[in-house]
């Protein structure tokens, strides 16, 4: 893959290793893809409506399978070595103008149309980065070539559809049909992509690195949660106020419920998940990792995005100083923040369930209290229901770990082995470089 010219000068694509991790320019990169969540979030709170959060799912479900494509790419080389760091800025750039023309991707169609083409021609050149990345990787190996091939119809089908959704409706604006076009285009996208990640035949991938491939995808979940807590500090009006007692109170409760949905899944699904697609070969570990990883996280990122608006909501009405503190929350701030965490519960128990074949009877109760709370929390005052949310999440963890303590010890240990043996191995290796030299011996 050494090539000539710039790419000869900058270096060849470098490989993945089978052990490699996560390189600081992909943490760079995620950081794009973070601020679209961002984007998402801050372009539907305007205007918290049916029709507005459908087209921020919609949004998310095609950035999301772009996110997917993506961690495709980087389990065949190093997003950050040899000449494709430079391909991945113009990436970069593609899609941040992507995510900045997101607000306007759902454009009143008889006004310009331009934000939904920037939205469209932005996503094409991401893809198209992908595409040239893909085939560097694959040279020599007719396989995965022909893998690659199978992916055509979905890069051009999916394609077409948002160039179609962005021009169509200019063209028909008299038309009442113009924005359901525009809807049932986006959606027509979705189904394809994900649909195609379902029938094509992964036989001819494969996943070098299972570490690399699920710290990837921890680190999104976690920024996604990060970006939770912004969006409710920047959203809410606690910028510029003078601190109150429920104010900072429900920015305490934010904090609290926010770090106890990180603790249901990095406490012991994650670790234990890593470890089981580590234990998979072949192609089980491949559609582990599209079941579980690929599939499974797009209800939690999704649920992220919806409990943030709902705690935004509930935050900027209690900063409201003209809004009584004992005023239930108003709007559809109580379904946003209880179906957003109900969502995200639900996608990190299909995970369970899709890498460990279990489900925690904890999670089944709790799911059934947060379907049951929003219409009897109708006369709490807001900051009650956030309490009520947070003393939800936080008593699901603290009882897993009462219950599960002996799981919890015995999970922990082979951590702890696996990470003892593979730093004596490191150490091993690297003890060859002060082994002094046979010939330094002999004088």
């Amino acid at each position: 893959m050494s090539g000539f010219g710039w790419r000869g000068r900058l270096g060849p694509a470098v490989p993945m290793a089978p052990a490699a991790r996560v390189d600081r320019f992909e943490v760079f990169f995620d950081l794009v893809f973070v601020f679209s969540f961002f984007i998402i979030t801050r372009s539907t709170a305007r205007d918290v409506s049916g029709g507005a959060l459908l087209h921020a799912l919609l949004v998310l479900a095609v950035l999301w399978w772009s996110w997917v494509l993506h961690s495709v790419v980087a389990t065949r080389v190093r997003l950050g070595e040899g000449f494709v760091p430079v391909l991945m800025t113009v990436g970069m750039a593609a899609l941040f103008t992507f995510a900045l023309s997101l607000p306007q991707a759902f454009h009143d169609v008889r006004g310009n149309a331009a934000g939904p083409v920037v939205a469209a021609a932005s996503y094409i050149v991401f893809r198209l980065v992908h595409v040239l990345l893909l085939l560097q990787a694959t040279r020599g190996s007719p396989d995965e070539r022909r893998q690659l091939t199978k992916l055509a119809p979905e890069l051009v089908g999916s394609t077409l559809l948002l160039l179609a959704a962005a021009l169509i409706p200019g063209a028909i604006h008299d038309s009442a049909a113009a924005p359901v076009v525009r809807d049932g285009l986006w959606g027509l996208a979705v189904l394809l992509q994900y649909i195609t990640g379902q029938l094509a035949n992964a036989s001819g991938w494969g996943i070098a690195s299972a570490e690399h491939w699920t710290e990837r995808y921890d680190l999104i979940l976690i920024i996604a949660l990060g970006e939770s807590v912004i969006s409710v500090g920047v959203g809410s009006n606690l910028i510029g106020q003078p601190p109150t007692l429920p104010a900072v109170g429900a920015a305490v409760l934010s904090i609290f419920f926010t770090a106890a949905l990180w603790w249901a899944h990095y406490d012991m699904i994650g670790p234990a998940a890593r470890i089981a697609l580590h234990s998979a070969q072949g192609k089980p570990r491949l559609t582990m990792a599209r079941d579980a990883y690929a599939y499974c996280y797009l209800p939690m990122i999704a649920g992220i995005i919806l409990f943030a608006l709902g705690a935004e909501q509930i935050v900027h009405q209690i900063t409201n100083p003209n809004i009584s503190d004992w005023a239930p929350a108003r709007g559809p701030a109580e379904p946003l923040l209880f179906g957003g965490v109900f969502l995200y519960l639900c996608g990190d128990m299909l995970f369970q369930l899709r890498t460990l074949h279990t489900l925690s009877w904890t999670r089944v109760g709790t799911l059934g209290l947060l379907a049951i709370c929003p219409p009897l929390v109708d006369q709490l005052p807001a900051l009650g229901t956030m309490a009520l949310l947070t003393a939800i999440c936080v008593g699901m963890v603290a009882a897993e770990v009462v219950i599960f303590e002996e799981g919890r010890k015995a999970l922990r240990k082979l951590i702890f082995e696996e990470r003892t043996a593979h730093e004596a191995h490191e150490a091993a290796y690297r003890a060859r470089w002060h082994e002094p030299d046979e010939r330094d011996e002999g004088e």
